[in-house]
């Protein structure tokens, strides 16, 4: 069983710098995809970026220069770095990897259980 587990989230002044973290833990073939999304209070599941096993990145323009992707393969973890921020960054975010398990498995999608960020004006 594939869990992905964040962590780093708080509470910070507007601002200030956060730096997220999701670690897959669980015996894995390897890692496609990953990508962080957010959802605030009353609102949709937001995408904030993405980064593939290479290494590029995208990211969506309202947090673009803000917050950056990035991945340390040899440990299955991915981060968000978080400045600037923002009030209307609070939300709970999300890591959702692409994941395959053996080398014949096939890659599924997995979600970790989310790590709340609240920015106070």
């Amino acid at each position: 069983q594939v869990q992905l587990v964040e962590s780093g989230g708080g509470l910070v002044q507007a601002g200030g710098s956060l730096r997220l973290s999701c670690a897959a833990s669980a015996s894995i073939f390897s890692i496609n995809t990953i990508s962080w999304y957010r959802q605030a209070p009353g609102k949709q599941r937001d995408w904030v970026a993405t980064i593939t096993n290479g290494g590029s990145s995208t990211a969506a323009d309202s947090v673009k220069g803000r917050l950056t992707i990035s991945r340390d393969n040899a440990k299955n973890t991915v981060y968000l770095q978080m400045n600037s921020l923002k009030p209307e960054d609070t939300a709970v975010y999300y890591c959702q990897a692409q994941v395959a398990t053996t080398i014949s498995s096939g890659f599924y999608v997995y979600w970790g259980q989310g790590t709340q960020v609240t920015v106070s004006s």
